[in-house]
């Protein structure tokens, strides 16, 4: 799709098939410029950034065995530091934590904003993201594919998906 991408600044020296993220091709040293500190100090945190130029395109939270709390505290944080801004969100799980990311999305914490994060951040299952992609994949569409396929794809539980 083109992007550049961000791992999480606590992230960037785990090994992944014996390369160290942060050395992945694709991969940036420095996040872009145009937000304060205390944005940086957020958005440093978050496990994956997809970027084009200097613009935040999509930002991801994988919670396979920690907290879903910790990762949608980051996104909530990014939202009230930067109420204006407008890019994609999702929270990555097993597909059996689904029940668990809805009851944390509702709870007031987040339900209260003045945009609630349960209509902007996306829910990605695992297994159904994985089959969604092997299936484009088979039928040789990967290489055009766009990064709404995502928001398509998620699961919200504001609304946004029932427009």
């Amino acid at each position: 799709m083109g992007f550049e991408l961000w791992v999480a600044r606590n992230d960037r020296s785990k090994i992944w098939s014996g390369t160290n993220l942060g050395s992945l091709p694709g991969m940036v040293n420095q996040l872009p410029t145009q937000f304060n500190e205390a944005t940086n100090r957020t958005i440093e945190l978050i496990d994956v950034l997809w970027l084009k130029g200097n613009s935040i395109v999509a930002a991801f939270e994988v919670e396979s065995t920690t907290s879903v709390y910790s990762g949608l505290l980051r996104m909530s944080d990014l939202l009230a530091l930067q109420p204006n801004l407008s890019i994609n969100l999702f929270l990555v799980a097993p597909d059996d934590r689904r029940d668990k990311v809805e009851s944390e999305l509702m709870r007031p914490t987040f339900k209260l904003h003045e945009k609630p994060l349960a209509s902007v951040c996306g829910f990605l299952g695992f297994e159904l993201l994985t089959d969604k992609l092997k299936g484009i994949r088979q039928l040789g569409l990967a290489s055009s594919l766009k990064p709404d396929f995502l928001q398509k794809t998620a699961e919200y539980f504001g609304g946004i998906d029932e427009e």
